[in-house]
């Protein structure tokens, strides 16, 4: 029966209630008595405290309150009926309907040449209606069946993050043996099907696993933020598998397609009745990378093959394309392969994956881990000196091997060169050339007392360091380019004395050398040379080529450069520094050159070794360009751990750019030590 007729019925009975009271009860007593001699009635006084009386006080009272509750049931009936109508219609038809949800398989990740670094692949899922976590036996039948634990099954069961008419997820990737079991006994498992879907696949395993990242379950943060975000992002439901790092979480919005959805019919409880609209799932976009997958490869292999062979705890290694900012190659080491996140990562891998002695193989050391630069950042010292007038062309110097503030032994302020043997009489470009710690040692004492103190650090910081780049990836750092205000604020803060956290003359020195404070990552050094090899600009490293067409081969959106650095400087002073890093391949140590001279391009480059005082070990670099007369290509690679840079990184950087100009490196002995 309809409520508003129930109501009505309720009304017009309680309305006849009513009547009948005041009828039979309502009549009043008079409070007089009479004179049956005829004479005028006369008030008797005093009041009527009969039961009669009180009864129908009673009664009165009784009625006005059936009459309020009468009122209030006509004044909500009239809302119902004429101010709320609609609303109500839509609640009862929102009720009438539900919808299933399902998940729209995701864009591809490809490398520059089109060839799937990430994909999809088939997946057995057995999926079970909601009802069956009532029946305890079917429930303990399926967990042996999958080698499941009953409680986690019956957890899967009661899951309704799908939505509450969708079936549940209770396994991905099953065997054909689970597939056919179930589907010869129908009888015993009622409810339980299986389905194919779609999970992530990776055809080349865990290559440029840092670059392309990984998926898995939607966060708690990430649902919230998805509340608040405006229109044309991307929202997500409990149970979306969404990108977490690398390319799939930075384009994310164009990797995960649109969510199909089935408007179906229900009842009280819930059981589906019949099906309305359908809207079938929407892929996401296949996006193209900068990355090489052969220069990938190499230069993962030759990065594991150094950092295992030497015993070391990780490195990096970057390949740009400096007219452009194309990434061709980024590779971390320690890695990790992000088929372990498909299907919902196991706590074991993800204690493997985060254990100290693991060496966190989760991060990108290309953008993530930060070290003192060590001599490679001896030509951005360099450009500082000449900047700024603290040395020329013509300045030179007399290394012994050691150095003092005063030139003394004697005055307490000895500075060791890495050659403690000497090197003789130097200028700028030998001091490059053979890493000459005494010539930026004696830079560092000229800006101390120099009009700019600070020249170095304004330097270093036009070349970007200190800050990120802005790739198209995150976890990048920031690094560190001390100066006094940063000092004080930071050793106070630690409760060193004003003196103890004053900028002192040797703190010049360290960094002029890439050693003390600054902490720099293998692609802002890869920027800075960028710069170096163009003569001024750098363009904003970047992993994507474009948005593919779905259509054709086309894009629909493609990646625009944009200058990050500029730095000007003469072209007498570029001269002075290009021609010292030429001599870095082919004058400083003959077992180095020998690795250069099979290639068919001249290169210019530097080596470089920084002291990690806390964990006692070396963070060891080389960075190149090549041509060195039209650069091209940047690479940088760093290794943590090793023993010298000429040892260990140059050896992973002349692979790398080996495998872009596919020449090789074919020489097996072994480098002379050297910073």
């Amino acid at each position: 029966m309809d409520l508003s007729l129930i109501l009505i019925i309720v009304c017009v009975v309680l309305a006849a209630a009513l009547v009948v009271v005041f009828v039979v009860f309502g009549r009043a007593e008079a409070n007089f008595t009479f004179d049956i001699g005829g004479a005028a009635p006369r008030a008797s006084g005093g009041s009527d405290s009969s039961a009669e009386k009180k009864s129908s006080s009673r009664l009165i009272g009784l009625a006005v309150a059936v009459g309020g509750v009468f009122s209030v049931l006509l004044a909500r009936l009239w809302s119902m009926q004429l101010v709320s109508s609609e609303d109500y219609a839509k609640q009862a038809e929102s009720n009438r309907r539900s919808v299933i949800y399902t998940q729209a398989p995701r864009g591809r990740i490809l490398d520059r040449k089109g060839r799937e670094i990430v994909g999809n692949r088939a997946s057995l899922t057995v999926v079970a209606e909601g009802d069956v976590v009532d029946d305890t036996v079917e429930v303990q039948l399926l967990a042996n069946l999958i080698g499941m634990p009953a409680q986690a099954v019956r957890r899967k069961l009661q899951d309704t993050t799908e939505g509450f008419q969708s079936p549940r997820t209770i396994s991905v990737d099953v065997s054909r043996r689970v597939v056919a079991f179930i589907g010869e006994h129908p009888e015993a498992f009622p409810g339980v099907t299986v389905q194919q879907r779609t999970q992530r696949s990776y055809p080349y395993g865990s290559l440029a696993a840092h670059v392309v990242g990984y998926v898995s379950t939607v966060t708690e943060e990430q649902l919230e933020a998805s509340k608040e975000a405006k229109d044309g992002s991307v929202s997500y439901r409990s149970g979306d598998v969404v990108g977490q790092s690398g390319v799939e979480l930075s384009y994310e919005s164009v990797l995960a397609g649109t969510r199909g959805e089935q408007t179906v019919f229900v009842d009280a409880g819930g059981n589906v009745l019949d099906y309305s609209t359908t809207i079938e799932p929407e892929s996401g976009s296949d996006v193209e990378l900068t990355i090489d997958v052969d220069v990938q490869r190499v230069a993962e292999e030759s990065l594991e093959r150094v950092v295992s062979s030497q015993s070391c705890v990780g490195g990096s290694v970057v390949a740009l394309d400096c007219t452009s900012g194309e990434v061709l190659a980024m590779a971390s080491y320690p890695t990790f392969s992000p088929n372990v996140f498909t299907g919902g990562i196991s706590q074991a891998d993800w204690d493997a994956l985060s254990a100290e002695d693991a060496h966190y193989p989760l991060m990108n050391r290309a953008i993530g881990g930060q070290y003192p630069a060590g001599s490679v950042i001896k030509p951005l010292t360099t450009f500082a000196a000449l900047e700024h007038g603290v040395a020329t062309g013509d300045s030179s110097w007399y290394c012994s091997g050691w150095w003092s503030w005063s030139g003394s032994r004697d005055d307490g302020t000895i500075m060791k060169c890495w050659e403690e043997s000497g090197h003789g009489g130097v200028n700028l470009i030998s001091g490059i050339t053979y890493s000459c710690d005494v010539v930026f040692y004696e830079i560092g004492k000229g800006f101390y007392y120099s009009d700019d103190p600070e020249g170095m650090q304004e330097t270093f910081r036009a070349y970007g360091l200190g800050s990120v780049s802005g790739i198209d990836l995150s976890g990048e750092a920031a690094g560190r380019v001390p100066d006094p205000e940063w000092k004080r604020e930071y050793f106070k803060s630690l409760g060193y004395s004003d003196e103890d956290s004053s900028w002192k003359g040797g703190d010049n020195c360290n960094i002029a050398i890439g050693q003390g404070d600054i902490l720099v990552t293998c692609l802002q050094m890869a920027d800075a040379y960028c710069s170096i090899a163009n003569r001024g600009p750098a363009w904003k490293p970047h992993v994507l080529r474009g948005v593919r067409s779905k259509v054709g081969d086309g894009f629909v959106s493609e990646y625009r450069p944009e200058k990050i650095v500029d730095v000007e400087e003469s072209q007498q002073d570029r001269e002075i520094v290009e021609r010292g890093m030429w001599g870095v391949i082919y004058e400083e140590a003959p077992t180095q050159t020998e690795h250069w001279t099979n290639m068919s391009v001249s290169v210019a480059g530097k080596t470089g070794t920084g002291e990690q005082t806390a964990s006692h070990s070396n963070a060891c670099w080389f960075g190149c360009y090549a041509p060195s007369d039209d650069p091209k290509y940047v690479v940088f690679a760093n290794v943590d751990g090793g023993d010298w840079g000429s040892t260990t990184a140059m050896l992973v950087a002349r692979d790398t750019l080996g495998a872009i100009y596919g020449e090789p490196d074919t020489v097996t002995s072994v480098v002379a030590t050297g910073d």
